[in-house]
């Protein structure tokens, strides 16, 4: 969901708006948690690489988006490897391989791009891990980035998924909308709010809020959640929610439970 901006704070006091913080609905909806079930490499504090076996060695053929063959397929299975979620190992390098990557660049401080060529091959042969946000955090918990707009999820102490993200634009809005039945106009600052938090209810498939559509939420923060989006921008874009790529968010239920530690850190910095 976009936010839409205004000419300036005044506009939150408009006659009748409803002030809030948040992109989701807070009524509680059926709730479900199952144990995660995933590969990754375990995630050590202070770790500066990927521990492996024997020695990777990269295709290091410059692809571009829309690219396919058997390169394609060594990322695809690479990335899963190391914890994200490029989607199928299927040779063919689309949108969801895309924000894969994206994460692993920002992960490893390269700028994101779609081309994967020198610097994003020698990445992949001897990746860096995410920094550890909450050093002393339970060993299953979610962190939010909001400086490098990615998201971790430590089951057991390991890294099981690592996410691009788009949180909140920090453009104040406000939306009419009908919502229960009537008219109504909801605003807000469109902020994503560091602290410390924990997931609580979620519900299953695309969820009608007051300021949109939400796939697969899971609501850590009054109405503000973690959910899929049609669109996950290189840039903060969002009413206050936590965007997820779409293939994220399908599989995202099934590995964070209620009651899970969120730890949200950091600001982001405009180029």
């Amino acid at each position: 969901m976009g936010a839409r901006p205004l000419p300036g704070m005044a506009a939150l006091l408009t006659a009748g708006a409803v002030v809030l913080s948040g992109c989701g609905s807070q009524t509680p909806q059926r709730t479900h948690a199952s144990p995660a079930v995933t590969h990754a490499v375990p995630i050590a504090a202070g770790a500066q690489s990927v521990p492996t076996a024997a020695p990777v060695a990269a295709p290091r053929k410059t692809l571009k988006l829309g690219a396919k063959g058997k390169a394609v397929t060594w990322l695809q299975k690479r990335l899963t490897e190391l914890g994200y979620r490029p989607g199928k190992a299927d040779g063919r390098y689309g949108g969801t391989t895309l924000a894969a990557v994206w994460a692993f660049q920002k992960v490893n401080g390269i700028k994101p791009s779609s081309t994967i060529a020198k610097r994003t091959w020698a990445a992949l042969e001897t990746p860096k891990t995410p920094k550890v946000l909450v050093k002393n955090g339970k060993p299953t918990r979610a962190e939010v980035n909001l400086a490098k707009q990615i998201m971790v999820l430590y089951v057991g102490g390991e890294a099981k998924l690592i996410t691009h993200i788009s949180s909140g634009s920090g453009v104040p809005y406000c939306e009419t909308t009908t919502w229960q039945g009537r008219e109504q106009r909801f605003c807000g600052s469109a902020r994503t709010p560091t602290g410390n938090y924990r997931t609580t209810w979620r519900t299953s498939g695309w969820h009608k809020s007051y300021l949109g559509q939400l796939y697969n939420p899971i609501f850590f923060n009054g109405g503000i959640a973690f959910h899929g989006a049609l669109s996950v921008p290189l840039y903060p874009a969002s009413h206050g929610c936590v965007r997820l790529p779409m293939n994220v968010a399908q599989v995202l239920p099934e590995m964070l439970g209620k009651g899970v530690p969120v730890h949200v850190r950091g600001s982001f910095k405009r180029p």
